[in-house]
């Protein structure tokens, strides 16, 4: 199979105002229809670099930002770039599940409204939505129970089917499943395999287990640098550099 590059980072560095450098002349491909990880030890720049690719660290006091990021091989930090259609196109899930104060069919509707979907089209999307997520059977008859009312596993869920029903071509998961229970992180990953077959995924995973088990493609980061990056069959077995070895195999981490 050949791969499509979606995403591209070409030399980008980023360092925040307090003076920490977070990414050093970082470069890759981030395929397609494909489950790409970054994984690593905390602070080698991968959550830094999932917010970058959707504009969150717009939010943050980043001192300087040098290189590119490439959507579609279009500059995400050109000028003119409407960041809004932007984070539509690429959506994100974070380590907490944050439900909004509403019910269950509100939290799904929410993002489509605001984007101009009306009508019969938004239960369209929130059903889809629920199936991808692996959580439709769970909630299609408690849709107007609060969203609050789900459990934690529950609610992780509805945040990734709350990002589809604004059908993103990119999809952005930061310890998605961090803080869930085996059962409910086996429901999210298996739906992480289904959703590859439409959509460009990239997860920033809570553990080496989980990175191997999932990834298609895997990147090494080291205190704000690339390591290696490369199928994540050969990585996970056959890695190239003796960081990575060591790392994968516990050897510090």
């Amino acid at each position: 199979m050949s791969l499509e590059a979606k995403v591209q980072i070409k030399s980008l560095s980023i360092r925040y105002s307090d003076g920490t450098e977070s990414l050093r002349d970082v470069s890759l491909d981030l395929y397609a229809r494909q489950i790409n990880v970054l994984f690593g030890p905390a602070g080698g720049g991968k959550s830094t670099l999932l917010r970058a690719i959707n504009r969150l660290n717009d939010l943050v006091e980043v001192a300087e930002r040098r290189g590119e990021i490439l959507l579609d091989g279009k500059d995400i930090y050109a000028p003119d770039l409407d960041v809004v259609a932007l984070r539509r196109r690429v959506g994100m899930v974070f380590a907490r599940p944050v439900p909004l104060p509403m019910t269950i069919r509100q939290n799904l509707h929410y993002g489509p409204q605001l984007a101009g979907v009306r009508g019969t089209r938004l239960d369209e999307l929130a059903e889809k939505g629920l199936r991808q997520a692996a959580i439709w059977d769970e909630v299609k008859d408690r849709l107007d129970e609060p969203a609050s009312s789900l459990s934690g596993g529950q609610q992780q869920r509805l945040c990734l089917a709350r990002t589809l029903t604004l059908e993103p071509e990119v999809i952005l998961l930061d310890e998605p499943t961090s803080g869930l229970d085996p059962i409910s992180t086996a429901k999210v990953e298996s739906s992480l395999q289904q959703l590859k077959e439409a959509y460009t995924i990239v997860i920033v995973p809570h553990s080496v287990q989980q990175a191997a088990r999932v990834a298609d493609q895997a990147a090494f980061f080291l205190q704000g640098e690339l390591i290696e990056y490369g199928p994540g069959a050969k990585l996970f077995t056959r890695p190239s550099d003796q960081r990575t070895e060591d790392y994968i195999t516990g050897r510090f981490g």
